[in-house]
This record gives structure tokens, sequence and C-alpha cells, in this order.
């Protein structure tokens, strides 16, 4: 049981984190502190939120599977605000979806992921944010570097690439710079990072070699997650699905 002392040094801890993140994102000009206010005071209402019907979510396999799809309808709704891809950025849902679902049956046909709540949300949960990131990462780089490299794009047509291709080898190398924060992630793992599945099976009692385990079993499937993802995106953006609308028009597909 959680004391209210508990709570105070809680609520005294997030206060610090949080002005300190607004504090150094002011003084040294990267940013303004309203997004670090917002983003703070969005995750302790959600996780509240979360918290208060979770206990129901897992008992019920039918509302796992909504709990999912709401996951993944939030993953795309936020990375179309932030690839700032307008209507078009419904596309986004099909990086996210395109690895995380294969890899949710997969693990789930070999019997590593059992159908239960309890394990369906954390680990689908943790598929599709990282798909999430490589999704919005990778879009923004790639439509940057279509806009700034259009000259590229041009004289690529010139010498009579087809235009989608043209767009390919102007967005692939910096689409795929998405890849180096998991690649890095996964290359440290247990040298710099321990992370939450490994943690999470420690702090609940599983031995260290059943944590260690899944914790791989999940770095990997991360990693085919989001590789399909960035590759999806560069596909998406080649053929012209996913565009900011300033730069509709601007790549004519044929």
């Amino acid at each position: 049981m959680i004391l209210a002392t508990d709570w105070v040094r809680l609520l005294i801890v997030c206060v610090v984190f949080t002005s300190a993140a607004c504090a150094i994102a002011w003084f040294t000009g990267l940013t303004k502190p309203q997004p670090f206010l917002k983003a703070a005071v969005r995750a302790v209402l959600q996780l509240a939120a979360v918290s208060a019907v979770i206990t129901v979510v897992l008992t019920h396999l039918s509302l796992t599977g909504v709990f999912l799809v709401v996951m993944a309808v939030v993953a795309t709704a936020t990375s179309a605000r932030r690839t700032r891809t307008g209507r078009r950025g419904v596309w986004v849902a099909a990086a996210i979806l395109v690895g995380t679902v294969p890899a949710l049956v997969l693990l789930i046909a070999i019997g590593l992921l059992p159908v239960k709540g309890i394990a369906l949300i954390p680990v689908g949960g943790i598929l599709i944010g990282g798909a999430m990131t490589a999704t919005t990462l990778s879009a923004r780089r790639a439509l940057d570097a279509l806009q700034e490299r259009h000259g590229e794009y041009e004289a690529a047509l010139a010498l009579g690439f087809m235009e989608s291709t043209a767009v390919r080898l102007v967005i692939r190398q910096p689409a795929a710079e998405a890849l180096v924060p998991p690649l890095d992630q996964t290359r440290t793992v247990g040298l710099v990072t321990l992370p939450g599945a490994f943690v999470g099976m420690l702090l609940g009692g599983a031995p260290v070699w059943q944590a260690g385990a899944l914790q791989i079993v999940v770095l990997l499937a991360l990693l085919a997650v989001e590789a399909a993802a960035v590759s999806t995106v560069v596909e998406l953006i080649a053929r012209g699905l996913i565009r900011r609308p300033s730069q509709e028009g601007e790549v004519r597909l044929t």
C-alpha cells in the first residue's frame, strides 16, 4: 500500500524533473517550456486513466484487443501530427502496423507470448511505440530531404530515372537514420541500458535467465518492426501517398 508520504515524494520528484527539463530547454534556447509541461500533464492524466481501467481490460481478452487498437490509433494520430502530413497522415498507420501485427502473430503462434492481456498489452505497446517512433523520425527526415534536395530529384529525372525511383534515391539514406537509436539500444543492452521488460520481470520475481530471454526476443522483434516501418515509409513517400500539404504536386508520379 502506498502511504501519503510516498505520494508527496513522488509529486516532488515529478515536479523537479519536469521543471528541470523546462528550464534547460528555455535557458539554452532549445525550445519553449510548454511542450514539456503539456507532455508531463498528459502523461499523468493518461497513466491515471489507464490505471483505473487496466485491471478490467487485463481480465477480458476482447477488451485487450480493443485496447491494442486504441494504442495503434493514438500512435497513428501522433505520428501524423509530428510529420505534419495532414489528411495523408492516415497512411502512417500502414508503416506502424506492417511489422507490428506479424510480429505479435508470430510470437503468439510459437507460444512465446500467451494470449492474455497481461502479456499482450505490454509487448504490443512496446512494438507499437517503437514503430511509431521509427515512422515519425524516418518520415520527418525523408520529407525534409525531399524538400531540401529537390534539385537532386530533378537531376535524377533528367538522367532518365522513374519519378518514384528518383524519390527513393533522395530519401532512402535520411530515412534510414531513424534506425540508429534502436540499433544502438540493441548493441548496448546490458552494458548501458537495462530495458523495461527485463527490469519488470526481475522486480516481479522471475529468474534472471527468463527475464533476459524475454528481453532479447522483444529487442529483436522491435528491430524487425522498426526496419519494416522505415522501409514502408520510404515506399509510401516514393509512391506519393505520404506528403505534407506544402509538397502536394511537387513530385508527379507516373
